[in-house]
This record gives structure tokens, sequence and C-alpha cells, in this order.
């Protein structure tokens, strides 16, 4: 069975590993949902492996853990997880829900910018809107965080860092399931974003995002 279409990382097994098994007693809207994510297509920056889900959020889970990659270097982290319950759940207005966690390194003049917990959050919006893609009752926070070393680790710089932790209910298609190899593709657009790259396509996105320079120099208008 074909995994989702980024790069492996080193010593990763197949999707039937066992962080990514689905039980064949699980709902058919459910599993058709972890299809969809195995066979997404993922920009080539992107290694993403499956993960051991909660076990307590909702009856059935799958989760799936990505980075960003330039050579050694990994830009940014994320974990992207899918519940579902077939009886519904009233805080998600829905069957499923996609619940998110991204984070990355940012350059200082990048992390004292007041305005960065809503363009990150923009970024998010965005990354959904510009692949048409519905979602219901979003939320969500945006952490800025520094640290800084003593002691042993003195000689370390200051450090900041932005994480990005987010849910929502997407839209269900036929059958019952939503198109979450589209949700699982936008949420990569937004972790390259957090990271710094380019837009994959420079004339697919929204307008109304707003953009930070990029980590890797300054961006390109």
């Amino acid at each position: 069975m074909a995994a989702a279409q980024g790069q492996r990382s080193d010593g990763a097994g197949e999707m039937e590993s066992t962080e990514g098994k689905v039980a064949e007693s699980a709902p058919l809207p459910f599993r058709a949902a972890v299809e969809a994510l195995r066979g997404a297509r993922l920009r080539p920056e992107i290694e993403i492996d499956p993960t051991r889900p909660p076990q307590r959020l909702a009856p059935h889970a799958y989760a799936l853990e990505a980075a960003v990659v330039d050579g050694d270097e990994d830009l940014a982290d994320g974990r992207l997880v899918l519940l579902h319950d077939p009886a519904g759940h009233d805080a998600w207005q829905g069957t499923f829900r996609l619940v998110t966690l991204v984070r990355a390194e940012l350059e200082a003049e990048m992390a004292a910018d007041p305005l960065l917990p809503e363009v990150c959050w923009s970024w998010l919006t965005g990354a959904l809107q510009a692949r048409g893609l519905a979602c219901g009752e979003p939320s969500g926070t945006v952490t800025r965080a520094g640290s800084h070393y003593f002691g042993g680790l003195s000689e370390r710089p200051p450090a900041s860092q932005i994480e990005i932790r987010a849910s929502w209910t997407p839209r269900e298609g036929p059958g019952g399931v939503p198109d979450t190899a589209a949700h699982l593709a936008a949420w990569c657009d937004l972790l390259c974003q957090v990271a710094g790259l380019p837009p994959a396509n420079q004339g697919h996105g929204d307008g109304s995002v707003v953009s930070l320079p990029q980590r890797r120099g300054p961006q390109t208008p």
C-alpha cells in the first residue's frame, strides 16, 4: 500500500507498520479517510511517517509526523492527527476532526514582530482556503517562546520558536468521507511556509494571507 508521496525518513517502515495499522473492524469512512492520507502526493522537502496516535480523544485515530528538511537541517516539524467518532461529536459538529501541532525555530527579527501570531494563524486558514477546503469549528493557539542559555550552555545563542496548535472539522463528502489528502497537502503547505520556503506554485494562494520574511533571506514579492 502506497505511503504519502513525500520523502520517507531513514529506516522508516511501510505505512502498515505498528504505528500505521488500521483495524479491519474500523468504520469504512475512517478507513477510506486514512487510505486517502496514505496516497497523498506531497512536496519533496517533506519527510513524513505514521506515528502512534492518541488513544483517548476519539474511538478511532490515525497520526502522521512530518518535517521540512533541507540537507541535514530540519526547518520545521509537526504532527497531524485524524480523529473519527461515528456517533458524532457536539464540539466538532461532525464525525471527523483534524488536530495539528506545527513548530519551527525563528530568526530574532521574525520573533519580535508583534503581528506574528495573527500572521501564523492566517497561514493555516489561507492554506486551507487556497485548496478550496471548507472546515468548521476551527480553534487553536499560536505560541512564541524564547530560550536563553546559561552555565554549560552559555555559548549557545538565544533561540526563538513558534508553535501552532489547531484543530478543525473537515467537510464530509460522499459516503461521509472528508478529502483528507487535500487537508494533508494544505497542512504541508503550512509546514513549508512556517519553515520559510517559497510556495510550490507562486500563483496558487490566497492574496489575503500576510507573509513574513523568509528565514533564509528576504521574501520575493
